[in-house]
């Protein structure tokens, strides 16, 4: 492949870049994904995660986690993607009614108080997938390599400067979007984890609550756990704080005893795209085709196959030769 004949540039390489360049790729394009950082760099290396549209706000939103959700489904019967479909709790520290969206899940339902955790008024059970991160963007890799794309590892400082590299760019930088576009409501906003052996914990947890600070949840992945959060909308600094881990730590083994035991294996901060609205919108640049493909806060696993469909929606309606 070459810059004569690539179809399609995506820039960057989180779990919305390779979704979009392999979606962009199986639809028969030649497509090069430019990234400044390898996948296991960015922040969705970095994430839980679980589908759940949280932390995003866009009309299409509902659309495009079901279209996900649909997606992803299949994927944890398949070997080698990191994708498992398990069953949780949510729960609330004040009395809450469900999210909406949650009618879109087979097997919701509400728990009665003598099954929520100490401390916790109100809570639902639901299955969903539950992604192990690093083995699902080597997958999107892949399959990415499979339909003829290419990843090449290159610094893009402007739009403006890959507008000729191919007659479509695809903007996925994520809160890297703040300074390329630029775009001020970009918000990196710091998520620290802390992964942790599985001392046999089947279950997930999300507290879902109105104060972001403090996240609380573990998402189980056979031999290892993941432990959450925090959302620090002034946090920069790259290095887990210890203090941090340790409020983790103790916060989920409030709710799950057993983790009280688990060793620690690693620690990982990454920095979600907020903004008040995902952002997948196309314009043009110096006489190029650009379309925008970030901002999805919290969510972007949660939304990628919607948005990457989205994309290749716009692509094909303005390509296609009128009747």
């Amino acid at each position: 492949m070459t810059a004569a004949n690539i179809d399609v540039l995506v820039v960057g390489a989180g779990v919305s870049g390779l979704t979009t360049a392999v979606c962009l790729a199986e639809s028969g394009r030649a497509v090069l994904v430019r990234t400044r950082e390898r996948p296991a760099q960015t922040t969705s290396f970095a994430a839980g995660a679980i589908w759940g549209r949280v932390i995003a706000a866009h009309e299409r939103a509902s659309h495009w986690g079901q279209q996900t959700l649909s997606l992803l489904k299949p994927l944890a019967k398949a070997a080698g993607t990191g994708v498992r479909l398990v069953t949780g709790m949510e729960a609330t520290r004040t009395w809450s009614a469900p999210h909406p969206w949650l009618a879109e899940v087979d097997d919701f339902e509400l728990c009665r108080p003598a099954e929520l955790p100490e401390g916790f008024v109100s809570g639902w059970r639901y299955t969903a997938p539950v992604i192990d991160m690093p083995r699902y963007l080597d997958y999107l890799v892949g399959r990415l390599l499979q339909a003829g794309g290419r990843i090449e590892r290159a610094t893009v400082l402007s739009l403006a400067s890959v507008a000729e590299v191919a007659p479509v760019v695809v903007n996925c930088t994520g809160s890297s979007a703040r300074e390329l576009v630029p775009d001020d409501e970009v918000r990196p906003t710091r998520g620290q984890l802390v992964v942790v052996d599985n001392p046999g914990v089947n279950w997930f947890f999300a507290e879902s609550s109105t104060d972001l600070t403090e996240l609380t949840y573990f998402l189980p992945h056979g031999d290892h756990i993941v432990l959450g959060g925090t959302m620090e909308p002034e946090g920069s600094d790259t290095t887990p704080h210890e203090e941090t881990a340790a409020a983790i730590v103790r916060r989920c083994t409030a709710v799950e005893p057993a983790l009280g035991r688990a060793r620690i294996l690693s620690h990982r901060v990454g920095f979600r795209p907020v903004r008040p609205q995902v952002r997948v919108e196309q314009t043009d640049l110096d006489g190029g085709h650009v379309i925008h493909n970030y901002g999805h806060g919290g969510s972007g696993i949660s939304l990628s196959w919607g948005c990457a469909f989205e994309v290749l929606n716009m692509i094909e309606s303005r390509t296609a030769t009128p009747s």
